[in-house]
Formats: structure tokens, C-alpha cells, sequence
């Protein structure tokens, strides 16, 4: 009998923990339900913040990305969520909550199918031929800006920006901060756009409405020796040296080891320190540089014989600061003195050093290649301050978005109702399993305006079934109709009320939740080792490990 036992054989280590199969994928969606029941009240206009703290560190905001970012979830599957948040943040910057909303809702609506047998395959292959549709139904839907006037564009990016903001801590100065949210992106390269060329400068006290826009660079008063208070601290078209060099004794000493036996050859090496110094410091007054700037230390000794000759100087200059006065004066970095001329120097109109709040700011106004601004913010607490950063970087992008893409669409839930009715209309054209799926993926899209409503304290159930009503009707009336925060009825047209968001955003929140909402319904088993990973930890280095997967009879 012997020949019939069949060995058992162990393709793991023992203490693996492995999941597989149905109730695996069951796992997965209640864990993702988990993490988007955190995001979902911060929803809409009136939707909540959140308090995390992390150690000492507590910080309030309303942003998907950063409150996934700051939960830590370790669990794999959740941690989908985590990662498109992300990229829905670094590509456009706003829609975070919606996408994390979209994809958990897509796999509530998939759960169904799996537990009654439907393989998830099919499943995946109904939700991308339902995106398919719905991409193709919103680039028809979107409204092209681009033959715009230059005035109703700059409208229109206004109405974007104050859309981004209205959902954020800054809703009710939108239009105060849409403004300067649009005006400092004007001020950038418009053939590139860069975020990074537009500074954001937080200085607690005082009233947020004090804030304001540095039509070029402005940044916090660097470290200043002796002889700092002794220079002039304004100029009018001043020439701007800026420099990637340690002005400062102790740099020659360092660069280089010399023997000596003699005292007096000792001496003869301090002469020539200070010598190679001074040489650095006339050849810069020579060159008719007013204003230097350095990346690197600029000591008592550059400081007080700069302050000599009427010039000012800042050393250890932030690397993003010096790019953007760079870009703003048009000056180029020097890594030497050697050469030095006019032509290699920026200038600006103004440059003046100012108090702002607490602290001292330097500021290079009316620069002539300007292509950078800065937003100076004003506030209360200083967690007040970094949520506002972040509701004006969400702006920000927008806007870009806007620069680039020039279409938009209705906000407010209207364009996902409107993706909906098309949905469940083709949905009765075909038959099968299909036409189930894509009835599901429609019904997921309902998810924004019912919890927006929900958020705002409405009767989501009323209001859904008003928005249906409305876009049943078809044609351009019914076409842009959203939730209404505000008005009694509750619905309203959208678009007529200038909720409008760029069709990118909601492009990419589709692509990434149903690209999401694929990869964990395609996830059948789940394999975890601690053991493996304690054992990995304490091998020391260079120690060959045991093989990852091991047989025994």
C-alpha cells in the first residue's frame, strides 16, 4: 500500500500565512471599504478635516493624499489606495478624495459578483470596457476654452481655482486667493509651467487676507554675520551676483593639507589665505556687483567688507531660492569669481528688505525675465498655515491643468451622473454578465454627488433622485445638473453656477480607481512570512541566506 501514499511536500516554510481564493478578494475589498470610510466625509465643500498626529506632530487637513500618507496603512491591499492617491496627486494635483472614493465604491459594487461565483476576470473586463466608454463620453461632454478670449480664459481659470478652493480651509476667501492662485501662474514660462517655480512662504500672524503676491522671488532673511545691519537694504535695478562659493577664511584652510617647519612659514600661509579672500572680494566690487548671493556661507569678514562698499550679501541661500531669482533676474551661477562679469549678473526693478509678520524677508520685485512669483501666507496657527499651503499647491495645479488641457467640464457631482445615464443606457444594448457589470460601474460613479450631499447634511436620497430626473430629461439643460450646497432645491445647473473643474481631473480619477479597483479584483491569494523577515533582518551582512522556498518529505 505503500505506493499509493503521496509525500507531502511543504513549498513554504511553516508559520507562512496564505490566503487564497474567493473569501481572499472578499478580504481585500473590506479592507480598501475600510480605508475610503476615512476620506469620505472630507468630501465637497462642506466636507470634514481631519486630525492626525503623528508623535509631537499634529496636523489638520482635509486632502486625501496626505491623510492616506499619514495613516501608514500597512495593509497590502489598502495600500492600493494609498499609491493612486498619490498619482493622482503628483499628476493634477486635486481629485485625490474622489479617486480613493471611485475605486473603493467600484470594488463595494464588484463584491457581489465574487461572492456569487462571477470570476473576477470578468468582472475586470467589464470595468475596463465600461471606462473605455465613459473616457470616450467625457472628451465629447468636455467644453473647449481654448478659443477663448484671453479675458474669459482668465474667467474661467478663476472659476477652476475657486472650485479647487471651495471644498478647502480657504473656501471663504476663494476669491481673494483664486486671484492670487491665477496671477502667479501667469508669471510662469507658459511652453512649461513649473510647479517648483512658484514659492509658497509661510509666516505666522496676522490675517490670512494678508497675504500677498511677490511678482518675482521673495525669501526669509538668510544667517548674517557682523556687519549685516551696516548694509543698505534697498536698490533700484540693482546688477545681482549670484554665486555657488564659500566666501569665508576657513575654506582655503580646509581644501588643503600642507607641512610646514617653520613658524614663519605658518605665517606666510595665513597671508595667503588672506590674500586668496581678498582677492575673491575685489574681483566681485570690481565686477560692479550691487546685491551677491551665494548658496554657500558668506562670512563676518566677505559680510563686513561688502557692508564697506554699499553691497548686499546673503549666504546659504536655499537651492530652490537661488534657482528662482535665478529664472526671475535672469542671472546665471557662478562657481568662480574667475571671468567674472556684467553679463553673468540679473537684475530686477526693486529689491528691498522687508518685515513681514515676525520676520525679515528679502524681496526682488518688477524682474524683467520674470518667470517665477511667490506667495507670501499669512495665518493664525501654524497648522492653519500648512493646510492653506496645501488647498493653494491643489489650486496651483489645477490651474496648470487648466494652462495645458484647456477643457472642462461641470463640477458637483454632474459630470459622473451625467457618465452614469450614459452607462446604464448602453448597458441595456448588450447582454450577459456584461450588461451587469457596466450597470455597476454606473452606479459607482454616484458615489461623488451622494456624498457630497450627504456631507453637506442633505437628504442624499431626494437629491439623487432629483439629479436622475434632471438628466434623464438629456440635451444641454438636464446635461450639467450637480448638488447644490446653497439653494433650497438642493440640485442645480453647475455650470451655469460656475462650478467648473478641469475634464482632466476627472479623466485621471477614472483611469487610476478603475485601474485600482482591477488590480485588487485580480489579487486570489496573499502570501505572508514574518518568519522570512525576522530571519532577513538578523542575518548579518554578507551571510548567505537559506533559499526562499524549501521541500521536505
Amino acid at each position: 500500500m505503500s505506493q499509493f501514499l503521496q509525500p507531502t511536500i511543504l513549498l513554504l516554510r511553516e508559520g507562512t500565512d496564505t490566503s487564497q481564493g474567493r473569501a481572499q478578494i472578499v478580504s481585500n475589498i473590506n479592507a480598501v471599504q475600510a480605508v475610503a470610510d476615512v476620506v469620505k466625509s472630507t468630501l465637497g465643500p462642506r466636507g470634514m478635516d481631519k486630525m492626525i498626529q503623528t508623535g509631537p506632530k499634529v496636523t489638520i487637513s482635509n486632502d486625501g493624499a496626505t491623510i492616506l500618507n499619514l495613516l501608514e496603512v500597512v495593509h497590502p491591499a489598502a495600500r492600493v489606495l494609498v499609491d493612486i492617491a498619490k498619482s493622482q496627486d503628483d499628476e493634477v494635483g486635486d481629485g485625490t478624495t474622489s479617486t480613493t472614493l471611485l475605486a473603493a465604491e467600484l470594488l463595494k459594487e464588484a463584491k457581489p459578483f465574487i461572492e456569487e461565483g462571477i470570476h473576477p476576470q470578468i468582472v475586470i473586463q467589464g470595468y475596463r470596457k465600461a471606462l473605455e466608454l465613459a473616457l470616450e463620453k467625457l472628451e465629447g461632454f468636455s467644453i473647449n476654452i481654448s478659443r477663448d478670449s484671453p479675458q474669459e480664459k482668465r474667467d474661467t481659470l478663476l472659476k477652476c481655482a475657486q472650485t479647487a478652493l471651495n471644498s478647502k480651509l480657504l473656501a471663504n476667501t476663494k476669491q481673494f486667493f483664486s486671484e492670487l492662485v491665477v496671477s502667479a501662474v501667469e508669471k510662469l514660462d507658459p511652453n512649461i509651467l513649473d510647479r517648483d517655480l512658484i514659492g509658497i512662504k509661510n509666516v505666522t500672524g496676522g490675517s490670512v487676507t494678508d497675504s500677498f503676491l511677490v511678482d518675482g522671488v521673495a525669501f526669509k532673511k538668510t544667517f548674517s554675520y557682523a556687519g549685516f545691519e551696516q548694509q543698505p537694504k534697498r536698490f533700484e535695478n540693482p546688477k545681482i551676483c549670484l554665486l555657488n562659493l564659500e566666501l569665508e577664511l576657513k575654506s582655503e584652510k580646509e581644501n588643503a593639507e600642507i607641512r610646514i617647519e617653520k613658524p614663519e612659514e605658518y605665517q606666510q600661509i595665513v597671508d595667503a589665505e588672506w590674500a586668496l579672500i581678498y582677492e575673491k572680494l575685489e574681483i566681485i566690487v570690481k565686477a560692479g556687483a550691487q546685491i551677491v548671493l551665494s548658496k554657500l556661507p558668506i562670512g563676518d569678514l566677505a559680510t563686513q567688507y561688502f557692508a564697506d562698499r554699499n553691497i548686499f550679501c546673503a549666504g546659504r541661500v536655499p537651492q530652490e531660492d537661488l534657482l528662482r531669482v535665478q529664472k526671475a533676474t535672469g542671472g546665471q551661477v557662478q562657481t568662480t569669481v574667475n571671468g567674472l562679469n556684467p553679463e553673468t549678473f540679473g537684475t530686477c526693478g526693486l529689491f528691498e528688505e522687508v518685515q513681514v509678520g515676525a520676520e525679515r524677508y528679502n524681496l526682488f520685485k518688477n524682474c524683467p525675465q520674470s518667470r517665477t512669483a511667490t506667495i507670501v501666507l499669512r495665518g493664525g496657527a501654524e497648522q492653519f498655515i500648512q493646510e492653506a499651503e496645501r488647498s493653494l499647491n491643489d489650486a496651483i495645479m489645477i490651474v496648470r491643468r487648466c494652462f495645458k488641457a484647456n477643457k472642462i467640464v461641470a463640477g458637483g457631482g454632474a459630470i459622473e451622473l451625467e457618465l452614469s445615464r450614459y452607462l446604464r443606457h448602453y448597458a441595456r444594448s448588450v447582454t450577459g454578465k456584461t450588461q451587469y457589470i457596466v450597470n455597476s460601474y454606473a452606479k459607482a460613479l454616484e458615489v461623488i454627488p451622494r456624498t457630497i450631499a450627504e456631507n453637506a447634511g442633505l437628504n442624499s436620497i431626494e437629491i439623487m433622485n432629483k439629479l436622475r430626473q434632471r438628466h434623464a430629461q438629456g440635451g444641454e439643460e438636464g446635461r450639467w445638473y450637480g448638488v447644490d450646497i446653497n439653494g433650497a432645491s438642493g440640485v442645480c445647473d453647475t455650470h451655469s453656477s460656475f462650478v467648473w473643474e478641469p475634464s482632466l481631473v476627472k479623466r485621471n480619477a477614472l483611469c487610476s480607481a478603475t485601474e485600482a479597483a482591477c488590480a485588487i479584483l485580480s489579487i486570489d491569494e496573499t502570501v505572508k512570512n514574518p518568519k522570512s523577515d525576522q530571519d532577513t533582518k538578523m542575518k548579518p551582512k554578507g551571510q548567505p541566506g537559506r533559499p526562499p522556498m524549501g521541500m521536505r518529505r
